[in-house]
């Protein structure tokens, strides 16, 4: 199963339409956007609508799946629908942290040390197969990613905003991949699963790239100061006070969970609100619904906690044992109405 199946059952009531910015902002750049990745991404609707909410929520997103589905592709259309500073980073095995952040390096005529940026530098940054390099360079990522800087040589150096991280990974039972440290994973505000495309949809695929490819084509919609104001907007959607008290029970049932060892963080319980403001945005509405928080529970928490032993040692695919104790946790939760 992957998280497209999820919402689409779960779309919530009949949106009501935001008005004033918020309607100016859907007409002017989200749908141009919804339609630009449409173009290249055929099917799987709610995969647009993670990327749509990562982007509105200011927060990176990890796509996980196996080689070929279109994982790059995806992150790449994204960044191409921008016109930003886009960097792309190719994880392996001999990647640097230097490599990642930048480095000082010496000017002989003058003898002072010169610092020469890394790609980490950027609005947007891709990190292709982010689990094929080591887990020091892995590390380098860290500070970037939770507080948009990075300090080397005893300098912080602020990054652009704003700043987003597309990471794509294949599952680590895959040759060559090292897993990714929870410490990490806590830092995406969502991890998905692209999942293969049905027979039309691939046959559509086919028919599109007989000559070139869609993502050529592409120009962008919005640029840097627009993806700003996106996110400035989706601070003042609505989220009533008994959702606020569900999102809480449910994170707090985490943590008491007999089969799980490590709840949802407080950044996890954080990056749940942050992300359902953004869903019910992209949807065209001024609220956020009960239906908004059901649907972003996997991509949100599956890759934040940690189930105990007795369910590690029962193998079978992690994320599915993560993704079944956190339905279960959240059919005994009644949701406001």
């Amino acid at each position: 199963m992957d998280y497209s199946e999820d919402p689409e059952t779960n779309r919530g009531e009949t949106p009501n339409a935001v008005s004033g910015a918020h309607s100016e902002a859907l007409k002017k750049w989200i749908e141009p956007l919804v339609q630009n990745i449409a173009r290249v991404f055929v099917g799987k609707p709610a995969i647009t609508e993670y990327l749509m909410t990562a982007l509105l929520a200011n927060g990176h997103i990890l796509i996980e799946d196996a080689p070929g589905v279109g994982k790059t592709t995806l992150a790449r259309t994204l960044a191409r629908s921008i016109q930003c500073n886009f960097k792309r980073l190719q994880f392996t095995p001999d990647l640097l942290p230097s490599d990642v952040i930048g480095v000082s390096v010496y000017e002989p005529k003058s003898g002072d040390l010169i610092w020469k940026e890394g790609p980490i530098f950027a609005n947007v940054v891709l990190a292709d197969e982010i689990n094929r390099t080591n887990p020091r360079t892995q590390s380098a990522m860290l500070e970037a990613m939770s507080e948009r800087q990075v300090t080397s040589d005893g300098v912080t150096r602020s990054l652009p905003t704003p700043f987003l991280v597309l990471a794509t990974q294949n599952p680590f039972e895959f040759e060559g991949t090292y897993p990714l440290p929870e410490s990490q994973l806590d830092r995406f505000l969502l991890k998905i699963r692209v999942g293969y495309p049905s027979i039309d949809e691939e046959k559509t695929m086919l028919h599109a790239q007989n000559r070139g490819h869609p993502i050529d084509s592409l120009t962008p919609v919005l640029n840097a100061e627009d993806a700003k104001t996106l996110q400035e907007l989706t601070c003042d959607i609505h989220i009533d006070e008994a959702l606020i008290d569900y999102i809480l029970a449910f994170v707090h049932a985490t943590r008491d969970h007999e089969d799980i060892a490590v709840g949802v963080s407080p950044r996890g319980c954080l990056a749940l609100r942050r992300a359902s403001q953004a869903l019910a945005f992209a949807r065209g509405r001024s609220h956020v619904s009960p239906d908004d928080i059901k649907c972003l529970i996997l991509p949100v928490c599956a890759h934040r906690i940690v189930l105990n032993r007795r369910w590690e040692q029962s193998g079978g695919d992690p994320w599915q044992r993560a993704a079944s104790t956190l339905r279960m946790i959240l059919e005994d939760i009644p949701a406001p109405l």
